[in-house]
């Protein structure tokens, strides 16, 4: 009886521990809260006592061993940070968001008025004779999407009757976002905005060394701007509104900001990876429009049938560098032996460091692979899905321009046409003298191809969200043409895609 007792005794100890908990712990410094959760996944304490640990030791020094020394790099996805970049250019704000792991969100060019904004301008121009022409080309711009504006919104008024149940600003506000959407075709890269994110403390020193390696001047400011607000205490308006000022002079991320730098081979791999696909396609004439074939008769959104993984990566590579459509890429590479096909790759990896990692072109394997183009401004859109892989060719007026349909229902296409006609003849002008101010003052309404590969939950998933009538009708066209491509190869799969027909409209949901 008494070894019953004992056996009894020792089960209860073993079953019968500390009560669950769920612990909802307040913001801390990202490094302090990094190193908190790291000390609490190997230590018995609870998460309480490993904050006041923490407190009274040195962050930093567990940071150049564990993260800088060790490579313990999942340490750096357990602190985050909010971070915001104002009064940045189009572009820039584009290349931010290129995160795979990154919440954040952009001045909304439906909701707000862009003209009073300002563009930018780069140092590279400024005294310059090319500066005039530029900053002709970004006041045209302007006064065309100032012009259009009133005249788009009353067409809209006039034939879109306000329901009784809604209410006068509402409805003005709809009037408006929708205005906007028309004339946002107008807006040029060098457009100002402004951008928030809240990011882990990884993703912020990936970005810090992207932006360091970039070949964009504005984006390598942008890094140095960025290395430094991690070496200066956070603004911290809500804190002194609440009269909690303990903490304030405490840096943001110190310890990522000494050592985070620009990478070698980041900078090098696509200027030489680019320069070899130029060419190449040169030589096989697919640097012609002309052998592109007819965009008038071909769809936004060509799907790739399945390949196989060594023509995949070459002829990512060589679409990276170049503007032709992935199809006639992939059969340039198809004919090529498995010795020009592992040259391309070599390329691209033989400067690479072991702590370098893999660019975004070797993310391959996946089983859809859509070829889009489409205008920039609902390109800017469809950028902000994560779950997919995403490969830009570089901006450019080569593919020409979109004409919103409202535009040509209220008869203002001319207007458009004559101010995007001359903005495309001023572009090529400009880039004989400067490749970069020409880049920022291409307007949204010019087309870009991009490559998105993904899975079918995320086809499915941009199918049926960016086709439902709240959206903007480029990009909706898009959505649907996707469903179509997938339809007429996958229609079983097809069949369980809910999408909507971008001639479904209600002007009045946004």
């Amino acid at each position: 009886m008494p070894r019953r007792a004992s056996s009894r005794k020792v089960l209860l100890m073993m079953t019968d521990g500390p009560s669950r908990r769920v612990v909802a712990v307040a913001p801390m410094p990202p490094e302090k809260a990094a190193y908190a959760l790291a000390r609490y996944s190997r230590s018995p304490d609870s998460i309480e006592d490993s904050i006041r640990w923490v407190h009274g030791h040195s962050s930093e020094k567990f940071w150049d061993q564990y993260y800088f020394a060790y490579g313990h790099a999942s340490i750096a996805d357990l602190g985050h940070a909010i971070v915001c970049f104002e009064h940045i250019s189009e572009l820039a704000a584009i290349r931010i968001e290129d995160e795979p792991l990154w919440d954040g969100q952009a001045k909304s060019s439906r909701y707000q008025n862009f003209g009073p904004g300002g563009c930018y301008t780069p140092n590279n121009i400024r005294g310059s004779e090319v500066e005039g022409l530029y900053q002709g080309i970004i006041g045209s711009l302007a006064n065309a999407y100032r012009l259009l504006h009133d005249p788009v919104k009353r067409f809209l008024s006039e034939r879109t009757t306000r329901p009784s149940e809604m209410k006068e600003a509402d409805y003005e506000r709809t009037m408006a976002a929708r205005s906007f959407d028309v004339t946002r075709y107008l807006l040029p890269l060098a457009a100002r905005t402004n951008v928030g994110q809240v990011v882990s403390v990884r993703t912020l020193e990936k970005q810090i060394t992207r932006f360091l390696s970039a070949a964009l001047p504005e984006l390598q400011m942008i890094g140095d701007d960025l290395r430094d607000a991690c070496l200066r205490p956070p603004v911290n308006v809500w804190g002194e509104l609440c009269g909690q000022t303990a903490g304030l002079a405490e840096p943001l991320a110190p310890t990522l900001a000494r050592h985070a730098k620009a990478s070698a081979y980041q900078s090098q791999v696509y200027q030489e990876t680019g320069r070899y696909a130029r060419e190449i396609l040169k030589r096989a004439g697919l640097d012609d429009p002309s052998s592109w074939g007819d965009p008038d008769e071909a769809s936004s959104v060509d799907l790739i049938e399945p390949h196989d993984p060594l023509d995949e990566l070459a002829a990512t590579w060589l679409y990276r560098g170049g503007q032709a459509p992935y199809r006639k890429i992939l059969e340039l590479v198809r004919g090529w032996t498995e010795k020009q096909k592992q040259e391309v790759i070599d390329l691209a990896l033989v400067k690479r460091d072991p702590h370098d990692e893999l660019p975004k072109e070797f993310r391959s394997g996946y089983a859809f692979i859509f070829d889009i183009l489409m205008d920039i401004g609902a390109w800017r859109d469809l950028h902000r899905h994560r779950r997919c892989q995403q490969i830009q060719q570089n901006f450019t007026t080569v593919h020409g321009y979109d004409i919103p349909p409202l535009l040509t229902e209220a008869g203002l296409d001319r207007e458009y046409r004559d101010a995007m006609d001359a903005v495309k003849r001023d572009i090529e002008t400009i880039r004989k003298s400067s490749q970069e101010a020409a880049l920022y003052a291409i307007p949204f309404g010019f087309k870009v191809r991009c490559l998105f590969k993904m899975d079918y939950a995320e086809a499915e998933y941009i199918s049926r969200l960016r086709s439902g009538v709240k959206g903007h009708w480029s990009y909706r066209t898009v959505a649907w043409q996707i469903k179509e491509a997938m339809a007429a190869r996958y229609p079983f799969l097809a069949g369980h895609i809910h999408a909507t027909p971008p001639d479904v409209e209600d002007r009045l949901t946004r």
